[in-house]
C-alpha cells in the first residue's frame, strides 16, 4: 500500500530508532522524580510522548530544509529532495505525531498538557535557527534537554529546579555533538549562507568549542550527582561517559572527518544508555 511505504519511507527518514538520544535522559528524569521506576501508566506515556515529538520534529525539520538539502550534496539523497516523499505527506505526519505528543501529556498530568504547545514549539522552531544564528546548536540542544525535566513534570506534576541541571547537561552535550556534525557542511553552509560555529571560526576552532560544550556538561553531571546524593554507581557512569566522549574526539580531526558518524551515532547513543543504566542502577539499589 502507498501510505505504508511512505510511512516506512518517513520512519527511515528521520531515523526514529535514534529517539535513542534523548529518551534515556527523559527516563533518568523520570526515575529522579519518583525515586526509583514510576508507574507503569506514566512510564508508557512518557515514552509515547518522547517518541512522538521527536518523530514530529525531525519530520518537520526534513520539511523546512528540503530546499537546503536539494542543494547539498550530502543530503541531496534524503527522500524529500530525492522525491521518494510528498511535503504533503510529510507535513500529515507533522500533525499526527504532534497529536500523539499532546494526546500523551493530557494522559500524564494537566501542567504536561498545558506545557505541551511550548515544548511543540521550541521542538519545531529549532529548524529555522541555522538561518540566523551561529548558536542552533545550543537551540537543539535545549530542545533535546528539556526531556528530563519534562519527564520530571510528567511524574510529580510540578518542576524542581534541580533537574535544570540535567537540561544544561543535556543541552551542552547535544550541542557539542553538533558542532561536531557541522562540521561535515562548512563549505556548503559557506556558499548557502547558513550559521553554524564551524561557518564562522573554522573546523579547528569548532572543534575545540564542541570540547568546551562537552566539558560543560560533564560539570553539570557532576552536579547532578551532588544535588541529588547519587552514589558510586552514578559517579561511574559519568567517569564512563568521561571515557566515552574522550574517544569520541579522538575519532575526528580536523583535517579528518571520515569518522564523523561513528562518532556521533554509535558514541553518543552509548552514552546515554550508559548513563541512565548508571542512575537507574543506584536509585534502585538505594531504594
Amino acid at each position: 500500500m502507498p501510505v505504508l511505504r511512505d510511512l516506512r519511507v518517513t520512519l527511515e527518514m528521520i531515523k526514529w530508532e535514534h529517539s535513542v538520544f534523548a529518551l534515556p535522559f527523559a527516563l533518568c528524569g523520570a526515575m529522579l522524580a519518583a525515586g526509583g521506576f514510576p508507574s507503569l501508566h506514566q512510564l508508557l506515556w512518557i515514552i509515547v510522548a518522547m517518541v512522538a515529538a521527536r518523530s514530529a520534529a525531525m519530520a518537520f525539520n526534513r520539511w523546512a530544509d528540503a530546499a537546503i538539502d536539494a542543494a547539498n550534496p550530502r543530503t541531496s539523497t534524503r527522500a524529500l529532495p530525492a522525491g521518494h516523499l510528498s511535503p504533503a505527506f510529510v507535513v500529515t505526519f507533522v500533525v499526527v505525531s504532534s497529536a500523539v505528543f499532546v494526546l500523551a501529556a493530557s494522559q500524564l498530568n494537566h501542567l504536561t498538557l498545558l506545557l505541551s504547545p511550548v515544548a511543540l514549539a521550541v521542538l519545531l522552531l529549532y529548524s529555522y535557527t541555522k538561518r540566523f544564528t551561529r548558536w542552533s546548536h545550543l537551540v537543539l540542544g535545549f530542545a533535546l534537554g528539556i526531556a528530563p525535566a519534562a519527564a520530571w513534570i510528567a511524574v510529580r506534576g510540578t518542576l524542581d529546579l534541580r533537574i535544570l541541571l540535567l537540561t544544561a547537561a543535556v543541552t551542552f552535550w547535544v550541542a557539542g555533538f553538533d558542532v561536531l556534525y557541522a562540521c561535515q557542511d562548512y563549505d556548503f553552509d559557506r556558499e548557502a549562507g547558513l550559521h553554524s560555529i564551524p561557518r564562522y571560526l573554522g573546523i579547528r576552532r569548532a572543534l575545540w568549542i564542541a570540547r568546551a560544550f562537552h566539558l560543560i556538561m560533564v560539570g553539570f553531571l557532576v552536579a547532578v550527582l551532588i544535588v541529588f546524593r547519587l552514589g558510586m554507581f552514578a559517579a561511574g557512569g559519568v567517569a564512563l561517559v568521561i571515557v566515552l566522549l574522550l574517544y569520541e574526539h579522538s575519532l575526528v580531526k580536523a583535517n579528518d572527518l571520515s569518522k564523523l558518524n561513528a562518532a556521533f551515532f554509535t558514541m553518543n547513543g552509548v552514552i546515554s544508555v550508559l548513563f541512565f543504566l548508571s542512575v537507574a542502577t543506584d536509585l534502585l539499589l538505594r531504594k
